[in-house]
Protein backbone atom coordinates (compact mmCIF):
# COMPACT_ATOMS: atom_id res chain seq x y z
CA UNK A 1 0.00 0.00 0.00
CA UNK A 2 1.43 3.68 -1.16
CA UNK A 3 -0.45 6.16 0.54
CA UNK A 4 -0.43 9.93 1.71
CA UNK A 5 -1.04 10.62 5.15
CA UNK A 6 -4.49 11.15 5.93
CA UNK A 7 -5.06 13.05 9.31
CA UNK A 8 -7.67 11.05 11.29
CA UNK A 9 -7.15 13.22 14.83
CA UNK A 10 -5.14 16.23 15.89
CA UNK A 11 -5.49 17.32 19.07
CA UNK A 12 -3.69 20.31 19.05
CA UNK A 13 -1.94 23.04 16.56
CA UNK A 14 0.79 25.30 16.35
CA UNK A 15 0.67 28.81 15.52
CA UNK A 16 3.59 29.95 13.73
CA UNK A 17 4.70 33.46 14.20
CA UNK A 18 7.23 35.05 12.02
CA UNK A 19 9.90 36.36 14.47
CA UNK A 20 9.75 40.64 12.12
CA UNK A 21 6.41 40.03 13.61
CA UNK A 22 7.00 39.20 17.41
CA UNK A 23 7.20 42.14 19.53
CA UNK A 24 10.34 44.09 21.29
CA UNK A 25 11.67 41.46 23.95
CA UNK A 26 7.95 39.59 23.87
CA UNK A 27 8.10 36.37 25.72
CA UNK A 28 7.74 33.28 22.95
CA UNK A 29 4.66 30.83 24.63
CA UNK A 30 5.95 27.36 24.79
CA UNK A 31 3.71 25.30 21.89
CA UNK A 32 1.61 22.69 23.13
CA UNK A 33 1.94 19.24 22.77
CA UNK A 34 0.86 17.65 19.14
CA UNK A 35 -0.85 14.30 18.86
CA UNK A 36 -2.16 12.56 15.94
CA UNK A 37 -3.03 9.24 14.37
CA UNK A 38 -2.38 7.38 10.79
CA UNK A 39 -3.63 3.89 9.45
CA UNK A 40 -0.96 2.35 11.46
CA UNK A 41 0.23 4.22 14.32
CA UNK A 42 0.28 6.69 17.08
CA UNK A 43 2.20 9.60 17.51
CA UNK A 44 3.02 12.27 19.55
CA UNK A 45 5.54 15.15 19.91
CA UNK A 46 5.82 16.72 23.48
CA UNK A 47 5.83 20.23 24.15
CA UNK A 48 8.40 22.36 23.81
CA UNK A 49 8.73 23.10 27.05
CA UNK A 50 9.44 20.02 28.16
CA UNK A 51 12.35 18.50 28.32
CA UNK A 52 14.09 16.74 25.34
CA UNK A 53 14.58 13.43 25.67
CA UNK A 54 17.66 12.20 24.03
CA UNK A 55 17.75 8.60 24.29
CA UNK A 56 15.30 5.67 25.91
CA UNK A 57 15.76 1.94 27.26
CA UNK A 58 12.63 0.85 28.42
CA UNK A 59 11.33 2.34 30.81
CA UNK A 60 14.55 4.56 31.46
CA UNK A 61 14.49 8.08 29.72
CA UNK A 62 17.23 10.41 29.53
CA UNK A 63 16.70 14.18 28.76
CA UNK A 64 18.01 17.28 29.45
CA UNK A 65 16.74 21.29 29.32
CA UNK A 66 18.07 24.49 29.69
CA UNK A 67 21.25 23.64 31.96
CA UNK A 68 19.96 20.75 33.52
CA UNK A 69 20.39 16.49 32.72
CA UNK A 70 17.31 14.42 34.09
CA UNK A 71 16.38 10.69 34.31
CA UNK A 72 13.13 9.23 33.90
CA UNK A 73 12.20 5.92 35.20
CA UNK A 74 8.58 6.09 33.63
CA UNK A 75 9.00 7.04 30.31
CA UNK A 76 8.98 10.57 30.58
CA UNK A 77 6.58 10.86 33.01
CA UNK A 78 8.12 11.76 36.16
CA UNK A 79 11.70 13.04 35.99
CA UNK A 80 13.18 12.18 39.17
CA UNK A 81 16.83 12.21 39.18
CA UNK A 82 18.12 15.62 38.16
CA UNK A 83 21.59 17.34 37.95
CA UNK A 84 23.18 20.39 37.03
CA UNK A 85 24.72 20.28 33.46
CA UNK A 86 26.00 23.92 32.31
CA UNK A 87 26.50 22.57 28.71
CA UNK A 88 23.28 20.01 28.62
CA UNK A 89 21.98 22.20 24.97
CA UNK A 90 25.70 21.11 23.41
CA UNK A 91 24.55 16.82 24.19
CA UNK A 92 25.19 15.32 21.06
CA UNK A 93 25.20 11.71 21.85
CA UNK A 94 23.33 9.77 24.96
CA UNK A 95 22.95 6.25 25.73
CA UNK A 96 21.39 4.33 29.07
CA UNK A 97 22.72 0.82 29.15
CA UNK A 98 21.66 -2.28 30.37
CA UNK A 99 23.53 -1.96 33.85
CA UNK A 100 21.72 1.96 34.23
CA UNK A 101 24.86 3.54 33.69
CA UNK A 102 24.30 6.70 31.08
CA UNK A 103 26.98 7.77 29.01
CA UNK A 104 26.65 11.14 26.94
CA UNK A 105 28.66 13.31 24.95
CA UNK A 106 28.83 17.28 24.36
CA UNK A 107 30.30 17.96 21.33
CA UNK A 108 34.00 16.68 21.92
CA UNK A 109 33.73 15.62 25.55
CA UNK A 110 32.31 12.31 26.72
CA UNK A 111 30.84 11.96 30.30
CA UNK A 112 29.74 8.33 32.60
CA UNK A 113 27.26 8.62 35.57
CA UNK A 114 26.91 5.39 37.32
CA UNK A 115 24.82 6.60 39.58
CA UNK A 116 21.19 7.70 38.37
CA UNK A 117 23.38 11.17 37.72
CA UNK A 118 24.06 12.20 41.50
CA UNK A 119 27.75 12.36 40.45
CA UNK A 120 29.26 12.27 36.68
CA UNK A 121 33.00 11.95 35.53
CA UNK A 122 34.67 12.64 32.36
CA UNK A 123 35.87 9.81 29.85
CA UNK A 124 39.12 10.01 28.14
CA UNK A 125 38.88 7.53 24.86
CA UNK A 126 42.04 5.36 24.53
CA UNK A 127 43.69 4.79 21.68
CA UNK A 128 44.43 0.57 20.72
CA UNK A 129 47.81 1.31 22.32
CA UNK A 130 46.18 2.59 25.46
CA UNK A 131 47.37 6.07 25.71
CA UNK A 132 44.54 8.60 25.93
CA UNK A 133 43.12 10.28 22.66
CA UNK A 134 42.51 13.83 23.14
CA UNK A 135 40.61 15.90 21.04
CA UNK A 136 42.05 18.54 18.32
CA UNK A 137 42.27 22.19 19.55
CA UNK A 138 39.63 24.19 17.33
CA UNK A 139 40.32 27.35 15.78
CA UNK A 140 37.42 28.86 16.10
CA UNK A 141 36.36 27.85 20.02
CA UNK A 142 32.49 27.46 19.31
CA UNK A 143 33.35 24.96 16.18
CA UNK A 144 35.11 21.67 18.39
CA UNK A 145 33.24 19.69 15.84
CA UNK A 146 30.82 16.57 17.11
CA UNK A 147 32.93 13.80 18.16
CA UNK A 148 30.31 11.71 19.56
CA UNK A 149 27.00 11.95 17.76
CA UNK A 150 25.38 9.43 16.03
CA UNK A 151 22.53 8.62 12.97
CA UNK A 152 21.44 6.17 14.42
CA UNK A 153 19.77 4.86 17.49
CA UNK A 154 21.12 1.95 19.04
CA UNK A 155 24.21 1.12 19.92
CA UNK A 156 24.35 -1.55 22.68
CA UNK A 157 24.90 -5.44 21.31
CA UNK A 158 24.79 -8.75 23.19
CA UNK A 159 28.36 -10.52 22.49
CA UNK A 160 29.09 -13.55 23.91
CA UNK A 161 27.37 -12.69 26.80
CA UNK A 162 28.18 -9.15 27.97
CA UNK A 163 26.69 -6.15 26.35
CA UNK A 164 29.21 -4.32 24.14
CA UNK A 165 28.75 -0.34 23.38
CA UNK A 166 29.83 0.67 19.47
CA UNK A 167 29.41 3.40 17.55
CA UNK A 168 30.26 5.83 15.22
CA UNK A 169 30.65 9.34 14.66
CA UNK A 170 27.82 11.66 12.21
CA UNK A 171 30.14 14.61 11.87
CA UNK A 172 31.71 16.76 9.43
CA UNK A 173 28.21 18.54 8.81
CA UNK A 174 27.65 21.57 11.31
CA UNK A 175 29.83 22.15 14.26
CA UNK A 176 33.28 22.16 12.76
CA UNK A 177 35.46 19.89 11.08
CA UNK A 178 36.84 16.05 13.40
CA UNK A 179 38.02 12.88 12.55
CA UNK A 180 35.85 10.14 11.74
CA UNK A 181 36.42 7.27 14.58
CA UNK A 182 34.41 4.20 15.64
CA UNK A 183 34.14 4.08 19.07
CA UNK A 184 33.55 0.91 21.55
CA UNK A 185 33.36 0.02 25.27
CA UNK A 186 33.58 -3.69 26.38
CA UNK A 187 33.42 -2.56 30.39
CA UNK A 188 30.02 0.07 30.54
CA UNK A 189 30.92 2.83 29.37
CA UNK A 190 34.35 2.90 32.16
CA UNK A 191 36.45 2.58 29.25
CA UNK A 192 35.60 3.48 25.63
CA UNK A 193 38.31 3.14 22.78
CA UNK A 194 38.76 3.75 19.22
CA UNK A 195 37.96 0.60 17.11
CA UNK A 196 38.29 2.30 13.81
CA UNK A 197 39.91 5.31 13.03
CA UNK A 198 39.21 6.93 9.16
CA UNK A 199 41.97 8.91 7.76
CA UNK A 200 43.13 12.21 7.20
CA UNK A 201 39.59 13.86 4.89
CA UNK A 202 41.52 16.47 2.94
CA UNK A 203 37.81 18.29 2.58
CA UNK A 204 37.35 18.03 6.07
CA UNK A 205 40.20 19.86 8.01
CA UNK A 206 40.44 23.44 9.15
CA UNK A 207 40.85 26.67 7.89
CA UNK A 208 44.04 29.02 8.86
CA UNK A 209 44.71 25.90 11.35
CA UNK A 210 48.65 27.00 12.59
CA UNK A 211 51.51 25.13 10.76
CA UNK A 212 52.05 22.85 13.87
CA UNK A 213 48.32 22.01 13.95
CA UNK A 214 48.02 18.10 12.83
CA UNK A 215 45.55 17.25 10.26
CA UNK A 216 42.72 15.71 11.18
CA UNK A 217 42.08 12.04 11.47
CA UNK A 218 44.50 8.90 10.81
CA UNK A 219 47.78 9.51 9.18
CA UNK A 220 48.53 5.99 8.85
CA UNK A 221 45.19 5.16 7.07
CA UNK A 222 44.09 6.03 3.72
CA UNK A 223 40.53 5.19 3.79
CA UNK A 224 38.74 8.42 4.29
CA UNK A 225 35.08 9.10 5.00
CA UNK A 226 32.86 12.25 5.96
CA UNK A 227 31.26 10.51 8.24
CA UNK A 228 29.81 7.37 9.62
CA UNK A 229 26.24 6.40 8.88
CA UNK A 230 25.67 3.12 10.82
CA UNK A 231 27.29 0.71 13.36
CA UNK A 232 25.10 -2.70 13.94
CA UNK A 233 26.17 -5.77 14.93
CA UNK A 234 25.23 -9.50 13.51
CA UNK A 235 25.08 -12.10 16.12
CA UNK A 236 24.68 -15.31 13.47
CA UNK A 237 28.38 -13.97 12.37
CA UNK A 238 29.73 -12.78 15.55
CA UNK A 239 30.53 -9.23 13.41
CA UNK A 240 30.22 -6.16 13.33
CA UNK A 241 29.00 -3.91 10.08
CA UNK A 242 29.73 0.36 9.45
CA UNK A 243 28.39 1.98 6.92
CA UNK A 244 29.80 5.43 6.18
CA UNK A 245 29.18 8.40 3.75
CA UNK A 246 29.47 10.44 1.48
CA UNK A 247 30.52 11.14 -1.62
CA UNK A 248 34.21 11.46 -3.78
CA UNK A 249 35.34 15.36 -3.74
CA UNK A 250 38.58 14.29 -5.61
CA UNK A 251 40.44 12.22 -3.06
CA UNK A 252 38.62 8.83 -3.25
CA UNK A 253 35.43 7.65 -2.30
CA UNK A 254 33.74 8.03 1.03
CA UNK A 255 31.25 5.24 1.27
CA UNK A 256 32.09 2.63 2.34
CA UNK A 257 30.99 -1.03 3.89
CA UNK A 258 33.47 -2.21 6.95
CA UNK A 259 32.93 -6.24 8.57
CA UNK A 260 34.68 -5.87 11.84
CA UNK A 261 35.53 -8.38 13.90
CA UNK A 262 36.51 -8.10 17.98
CA UNK A 263 38.76 -10.59 19.77
CA UNK A 264 37.77 -10.26 23.35
CA UNK A 265 40.98 -12.44 24.70
CA UNK A 266 43.31 -10.05 22.94
CA UNK A 267 41.13 -6.46 22.88
CA UNK A 268 41.77 -6.33 19.22
CA UNK A 269 39.83 -5.54 15.86
CA UNK A 270 40.48 -6.95 12.71
CA UNK A 271 38.69 -4.47 10.30
CA UNK A 272 37.52 -5.18 6.19
CA UNK A 273 36.31 -3.25 3.69
CA UNK A 274 34.05 -4.72 1.68
CA UNK A 275 33.43 -2.56 -0.68
CA UNK A 276 33.60 1.19 -1.54
CA UNK A 277 30.91 3.00 -3.88
CA UNK A 278 31.03 6.86 -5.09
CA UNK A 279 26.88 8.52 -4.21
CA UNK A 280 24.76 7.18 -6.72
CA UNK A 281 24.79 3.63 -5.23
CA UNK A 282 22.52 1.05 -2.85
CA UNK A 283 25.75 0.81 -0.88
CA UNK A 284 25.40 4.94 -0.25
CA UNK A 285 22.88 3.50 2.88
CA UNK A 286 22.27 3.32 6.83
CA UNK A 287 19.60 1.55 8.87
CA UNK A 288 20.99 -1.85 9.02
CA UNK A 289 19.27 -4.35 10.41
CA UNK A 290 20.14 -8.11 10.96
CA UNK A 291 17.15 -10.68 11.36
CA UNK A 292 17.43 -14.28 11.40
CA UNK A 293 19.94 -14.92 8.13
CA UNK A 294 18.87 -11.71 6.19
CA UNK A 295 20.32 -7.84 6.07
CA UNK A 296 18.45 -5.36 5.49
CA UNK A 297 19.15 -1.75 4.69
CA UNK A 298 18.03 1.38 3.24
CA UNK A 299 19.84 3.84 0.42
CA UNK A 300 20.27 7.22 0.64
CA UNK A 301 21.69 7.34 -2.81
CA UNK A 302 22.58 10.72 -4.65
CA UNK A 303 24.88 13.12 -6.62
CA UNK A 304 24.31 13.05 -10.12
CA UNK A 305 21.61 10.18 -11.97
CA UNK A 306 23.52 7.53 -13.93
CA UNK A 307 20.69 6.99 -16.63
CA UNK A 308 18.26 8.86 -15.06
CA UNK A 309 17.92 6.94 -11.82
CA UNK A 310 18.87 6.32 -8.40
CA UNK A 311 20.03 3.02 -7.31
CA UNK A 312 18.12 4.25 -3.92
CA UNK A 313 15.16 1.89 -1.69
CA UNK A 314 14.79 -0.80 0.87
CA UNK A 315 16.69 -4.29 -0.02
CA UNK A 316 17.46 -7.32 1.45
CA UNK A 317 19.73 -10.24 0.86
CA UNK A 318 21.94 -12.80 2.63
CA UNK A 319 25.18 -11.19 4.19
CA UNK A 320 27.43 -13.64 2.12
CA UNK A 321 25.43 -11.83 -0.91
CA UNK A 322 26.28 -7.92 0.26
CA UNK A 323 28.46 -6.94 -2.55
CA UNK A 324 26.33 -8.67 -5.33
CA UNK A 325 23.87 -6.51 -6.52
CA UNK A 326 21.93 -9.31 -8.24
CA UNK A 327 20.92 -11.13 -5.11
CA UNK A 328 19.76 -8.38 -3.71
CA UNK A 329 15.99 -7.76 -3.31
CA UNK A 330 14.05 -4.29 -3.48
CA UNK A 331 11.72 -4.87 -1.03
CA UNK A 332 10.48 -1.04 -1.54
CA UNK A 333 11.22 2.59 -3.09
CA UNK A 334 10.21 5.36 -1.20
CA UNK A 335 11.63 7.59 -4.03
CA UNK A 336 13.64 9.76 -1.85
CA UNK A 337 17.10 9.39 0.33
CA UNK A 338 16.85 8.04 3.65
CA UNK A 339 19.45 6.44 5.76
CA UNK A 340 17.72 5.48 9.04
CA UNK A 341 15.70 3.06 9.48
CA UNK A 342 14.73 0.63 12.50
CA UNK A 343 13.45 -3.04 12.75
CA UNK A 344 11.62 -4.26 15.85
CA UNK A 345 8.80 -7.37 16.27
CA UNK A 346 7.92 -6.80 12.61
CA UNK A 347 7.73 -3.51 12.40
CA UNK A 348 9.87 -1.53 9.66
CA UNK A 349 10.50 2.46 10.59
CA UNK A 350 12.50 4.63 7.97
CA UNK A 351 12.37 8.35 7.33
CA UNK A 352 12.44 10.94 4.84
CA UNK A 353 15.85 13.19 4.34
CA UNK A 354 13.47 16.38 4.30
CA UNK A 355 16.16 18.51 1.73
CA UNK A 356 15.84 16.17 -0.81
CA UNK A 357 11.56 15.18 -0.32
CA UNK A 358 8.59 16.28 -1.74
CA UNK A 359 7.38 15.39 1.70
CA UNK A 360 7.75 17.84 5.09
CA UNK A 361 8.32 14.93 7.40
CA UNK A 362 8.35 11.56 5.95
CA UNK A 363 7.60 8.29 7.60
CA UNK A 364 7.95 4.95 5.65
CA UNK A 365 6.39 2.59 7.11
CA UNK A 366 5.73 -1.56 6.67
CA UNK A 367 3.94 -3.31 10.05
CA UNK A 368 4.78 -7.05 8.41
CA UNK A 369 8.46 -7.63 7.50
CA UNK A 370 7.97 -5.64 4.52
CA UNK A 371 4.78 -7.55 3.32
CA UNK A 372 3.08 -3.76 2.51
CA UNK A 373 4.57 -0.57 3.21
CA UNK A 374 2.74 3.01 3.47
CA UNK A 375 3.99 6.50 3.84
CA UNK A 376 2.89 9.34 5.52
CA UNK A 377 3.91 12.83 5.79
CA UNK A 378 3.54 14.41 8.94
CA UNK A 379 3.51 18.06 7.37
CA UNK A 380 2.39 20.02 10.30
CA UNK A 381 5.53 19.77 11.77
CA UNK A 382 7.38 21.52 8.75
CA UNK A 383 10.58 20.24 6.98
CA UNK A 384 11.81 17.81 9.00
CA UNK A 385 14.14 14.76 9.07
CA UNK A 386 13.91 11.66 11.47
CA UNK A 387 17.13 10.38 13.06
CA UNK A 388 18.77 8.72 15.67
CA UNK A 389 15.29 6.03 16.20
CA UNK A 390 15.30 4.26 19.94
CA UNK A 391 13.81 0.71 20.14
CA UNK A 392 10.14 0.76 21.59
CA UNK A 393 9.76 1.69 25.11
CA UNK A 394 8.03 -0.13 28.02
CA UNK A 395 4.93 1.74 26.80
CA UNK A 396 5.50 0.86 23.23
CA UNK A 397 6.44 4.08 21.66
CA UNK A 398 9.35 4.53 19.19
CA UNK A 399 11.49 7.46 19.56
CA UNK A 400 13.37 9.82 16.64
CA UNK A 401 14.96 12.98 17.03
CA UNK A 402 13.47 15.60 14.51
CA UNK A 403 16.45 17.57 13.16
CA UNK A 404 15.49 20.85 10.81
CA UNK A 405 16.82 20.33 7.60
CA UNK A 406 18.69 17.08 7.79
CA UNK A 407 20.59 17.58 10.82
CA UNK A 408 20.41 20.96 13.42
CA UNK A 409 18.44 19.73 16.71
CA UNK A 410 15.07 20.65 16.29
CA UNK A 411 11.96 18.16 18.75
CA UNK A 412 11.50 14.98 19.60
CA UNK A 413 8.74 12.50 17.58
CA UNK A 414 7.13 9.25 19.38
CA UNK A 415 5.27 6.89 17.61
CA UNK A 416 3.31 3.89 18.93
CA UNK A 417 2.49 0.44 16.56
CA UNK A 418 -1.24 0.49 16.10
CA UNK A 419 -2.71 -3.70 16.48
CA UNK A 420 -2.76 -5.38 13.76
CA UNK A 421 -6.15 -5.84 12.40
CA UNK A 422 -8.14 -8.79 12.92
CA UNK A 423 -9.56 -10.87 9.68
Amino acid sequence: MHTRRTFLTTTAALTLLLPALLPLHAQVEPTPAITGETEHFLYRMPSSDAPYIDTQRDSKAFAFKGTRIMLSEDNGTTWPHTADFPDAENITFSVILKNGSILFATRQHLFLSTDNLKTHREIIVKKPDGTDYIPHTPVKPDQPGWYFHSLDGEHCFEVGGKEMLVWGNYCNVIGGPVPVNIYYSTDNGHTVKLAYAFGQNPKFQQKDAPPTAPLLGDPTNTLIARHVHNVTYNPAENAFYAVTGDIDRGHGNECHWLRGTYNATSDTWDWKVLISVNSNSRFKCGGLNFIGDKLYWIADANGPAIANRYDRGIFVCAPSEITDTSKHTLLFNPMFESANMLVQDGVFLATHCAPASTYKCGIIWSPDMGKTWAQYDLSEFGPRSGCRINKKNTDGWFRMDLRKGWIERAEVLFLKPKPAAKN
